[in-house]
């Protein structure tokens, strides 16, 4: 097997766009060969803990609802192209991913993480849940079949906090700027949402690699 880390966010359109396209990748070839593992990734590090209006926020990033517009028409355009559903306008809040984070970790320890990113994706980009909420997240954990104490007890303490940021940061000295950025059997870093093409084109050099071996 081939490790494919991923480095994300999960209120990151563009990372939302990329897991669908390499989903659709996976689906064409279910005998392929990564071991995917999930890392954090703040696109907003110093957001307030209980958030901010969406709309305060992406004027503020972007200059204004012109420049909110100018940056957020490729991610529709992207999103349609790829199939990847989309409701922009349910999203009132931009959230702290802190918390969302550790939820993936928690769920990768029951190997159930790449379901709880798909979770959390579907929780913010189409219905429009604010995923820093505890009852939210608990929720999330319960559709996972994760237990709803244990997760709501961490939730509310610090386990993971420091563990989570220092990860992100280790990132960042590693020259990582943007989300998604994959790295391929930690050699070849693939930044961006890339096409289903791409990645299918990608796993079968591996295979003749592995066959040929």
């Amino acid at each position: 097997m081939v490790k494919l880390d991923i480095i994300s966010d999960p209120i990151c359109p563009w990372c939302y766009i990329g897991k669908t396209q390499l989903d659709k990748a996976l689906a064409e070839i279910p005998d392929h060969p990564f071991t995917i593992e999930w890392h954090p990734f703040q696109l907003n590090p110093d957001m307030p803990a209980d958030g901010m209006d969406r709309r305060e926020y992406l004027e503020t990033k972007f200059g204004g609802k012109d420049g909110v517009l100018k940056s957020y028409g490729p991610v529709v355009d992207h999103a349609q192209k790829a199939g990847a559903e989309l409701h922009l306008d349910k999203i009132e809040k931009t959230p702290n991913t802190l918390d969302a984070h550790r939820m993936i970790h928690w769920a990768g320890i029951e190997g159930k993480q790449t379901a709880m990113v798909s979770a959390l994706f579907q929780a913010y980009f189409v219905d429009g849940k604010d995923i820093s909420d505890i009852d939210t997240l608990v929720d999330i954990a319960q559709t996972l079949e994760m237990d709803a104490d244990a997760t709501r007890r961490l939730l509310t303490s610090d386990s993971d906090r420091t563990d989570i940021s220092d990860r992100d940061k280790h990132s960042r000295k590693m020259g990582v700027q943007s989300v998604p950025t994959f790295i391929i059997a930690n050699q070849h870093a693939v930044p961006g949402a890339q096409p289903a093409d791409m990645w299918i084109k990608v796993i079968e050099e591996i295979k003749e690699q592995l066959d040929a071996q």
